[in-house]
C-alpha cells in the first residue's frame, strides 16, 4: 500500500509495529514514550498500525503500565515511608491485582526527598496488599523496586497483622534500624485472607537479604546509607531473620538465603515469608498486560529505557520484551536515551539495533529535559530504516 508521508513522497507501510517500552526514569512515563514514538512513526507512515503496550519489570511505573494495559486504577490513603499519610494506587482487573512497593514506599515518598536509610518503612505497602485483599482478588502481582526502605518487609507484615516486639514488649520503632531492638515476633494475628491468595513477587533483583551481596550492602547506599547505617542494617535484618525463625521455623532462614528476598530493602523477603512466589518481573508482567497476544499480531517490536546497559540485560523489561520476541521470530529495535552496550552485545539480547537520544543531542540535559520532542524525532528515523 502506497501512502504519503509529511514531505509528499510515496513510502510503503509496513505491518503492525508493537512499542512495548519501559519510562525514561526522570524523563518520560511508558505511556508518554510510546506516545512519542508512535507519533514519530505516523510522521514519516501516517496511516501504520501502532499497538502501544507500555512496560515495567515490577518497579516504579508498575500500576501506571497495568492501567495502561486496561486494569482500574483504585486510589487509597497509606502511610509514606516516613508515616506521613499518601495517596497511592493499586491496578485491578477481575480477580487479578498489580501492586507497586514504590507507589507507598518510594523514594518519591519521602518528605522534600531526605534520604531516611534507618527508619523509612514498608507498613504503607502491607497497606496496600490489605487494599488489594479488601478487593476481593485471587492473584496479587507484588511489583518491589524504587523503595525508600531497608526494613526486611517488617513494616508491611505489621500492616498486614504481624507484632515485632522489643524487650519490653512494646513495638519497635519502625525502618530496618530499629529491628535491632527487636526480642519477639508474632505473626499469628496476619490477615487469613493472604493464605488464600496467589501472591507473586515481581522482581528483577535475585539478592538475598543480607550479606555482600544482600540489601543493605548493595542498595543501602542508593537509599542514603553509610557505610556505617550499612553495617548497622545488615546486622539488624540479620537478627530479623533469626528472630523469625524462632517465630515461624527454619523457613526463615531458608527465605533470607532465597533469590529476591533482598529485593526493595528485604520487603522480598517479608513477602516469602507470607508465602510468595518470586517470578522475574518482567516474564510475569508480560503475562499480567497480555503481550503474547499482542507480540503475535505485530511484524516489527520496539522496546526500550532510559539506559541501555549492563543492567538492562539482568532482567530488566526492554530485555525480556527482546527475549520474547525472538523467541516468536520478531524483529526488534530499541530506543534509549543512553546506550552503553555495543552492537554485538544488543544482537545477543535479541536488539536488531537501538537508537539513543544522543545520537540526535549529544548534550545529555538536553536529552533529559526535551526528551519527548528529540524521541519522536529518532522514531522518525526507525520508520525511515524499517518501515519504508
Amino acid at each position: 500500500m502506497q501512502v504519503a508521508d509529511a514531505a509528499g513522497n510515496d513510502v510503503r507501510t509496513a505491518g503492525r509495529v508493537l512499542v512495548a517500552a519501559d519510562k525514561f526514569k526522570g524523563s518520560l512515563t511508558a505511556v508518554q514514550v510510546a506516545a512519542r514514538v508512535t507519533a514519530g512513526l505516523r510522521r514519516v507512515v501516517p496511516d501504520l498500525d501502532v499497538e502501544s503496550l507500555p512496560v515495567a519489570d515490577g518497579g516504579d511505573g508498575t500500576v501506571d503500565a497495568a492501567v495502561a494495559a486496561g486494569f482500574e486504577r483504585r486510589e487509597v490513603r497509606v502511610a509514606g515511608p516516613l508515616g506521613h499519610e499518601v495517596t497511592a494506587a493499586v491496578a485491578l482487573r477481575g480477580d487479578t491485582a498489580v501492586v507497586e512497593i514504590a507507589e507507598a514506599s518510594g523514594l518519591q515518598r519521602l518528605p522534600d526527598g531526605v534520604l531516611a536509610p534507618l527508619t523509612a518503612s514498608t507498613y504503607g505497602s502491607g497497606e496496600l496488599l490489605r487494599a488489594a485483599l479488601d478487593a476481593g482478588v485471587r492473584t496479587i502481582v507484588f511489583g518491589v523496586g524504587g523503595s525508600a526502605t531497608t526494613d526486611g518487609g517488617a513494616g508491611m507484615l505489621s500492616a498486614l497483622g504481624a507484632r515485632f516486639l522489643d524487650g519490653a514488649g512494646d513495638p519497635v520503632p519502625p525502618g530496618g534500624g530499629g529491628l535491632a531492638e527487636l526480642a519477639r515476633a508474632d505473626l499469628s494475628g496476619l490477615d487469613p485472607r493472604l493464605a488464600m491468595v496467589d501472591l507473586v513477587l515481581a522482581s528483577d533483583v535475585d539478592n538475598p537479604l543480607t550479606g555482600p551481596k544482600g540489601a543493605p550492602a548493595v542498595y543501602g547506599p542508593q537509599k542514603g546509607a553509610s557505610p556505617d547505617d550499612v553495617t548497622a542494617l545488615d546486622a539488624a535484618l540479620v537478627h530479623y531473620a533469626k528472630v523469625l525463625e524462632q517465630a515461624i521455623g527454619p523457613r526463615a532462614a531458608e527465605h533470607a538465603a532465597s533469590p529476591g528476598a533482598g529485593a526493595a530493602g528485604g520487603i522480598g523477603y517479608g513477602a516469602l515469608v507470607l508465602g510468595a512466589r518470586f517470578r522475574p518481573g518482567i516474564e510475569v508482567m508480560l503475562d499480567v498486560l497480555g503481550f503474547a497476544p499482542a507480540l503475535e499480531r505485530a511484524s516489527l517490536v520496539i522496546t526500550g529505557e532510559g539506559s541501555l546497559d549492563t543492567q538492562t540485560l539482568h532482567g530488566k523489561a526492554p530485555a525480556g520484551v527482546a527475549a520474547a520476541a525472538r523467541a516468536a521470530g520478531k524483529e526488534v529495535v530499541a530506543v534509549c536515551g543512553r546506550l552503553a552496550l555495543p552492537p554485538e552485545t544488543l544482537g545477543r539480547a535479541g536488539i536488531r539495533r537501538a537508537y539513543p537520544l544522543t545520537e540526535l543531542e549529544p548534550d545529555v540535559a538536553k536529552c533529559i529535559a526535551d526528551a519527548g520532542p528529540i524521541l519522536q524525532r529518532v522514531a522518525e528515523n526507525i520508520a525511515r530504516d524499517f518501515l519504508v
